[in-house]
């Protein structure tokens, strides 16, 4: 089973392996921030109840929601 990007804890670094959410406006969006396979992330924080979750990626901060993090599966 694969591993997506809302399960890694705070700290922790991981490599963007595939983007799902095949064909939509989301997954173009994802891809768009940088968010493209080999593409190393870390998670800086996570807000009080989970959700939205603060990673670094590329050099810059970025704030997505639990429900995108689970499209993009990581190694």
């Amino acid at each position: 089973m694969s591993k997506t990007l809302d399960t890694l804890e705070v700290g922790a670094k991981g490599k963007v392996v595939a983007v799902g959410g095949l064909h939509t406006s989301l997954r173009r969006r994802l891809l768009d921030m940088g968010l493209t396979p080999d593409t190393e992330v870390e998670v800086l924080r996570r807000a009080p109840l989970g959700d939205p979750i603060e990673l670094m990626v590329r050099g810059y901060a970025l704030t997505m929601r639990k429900e995108d993090a689970k499209l993009i599966e990581i190694a």
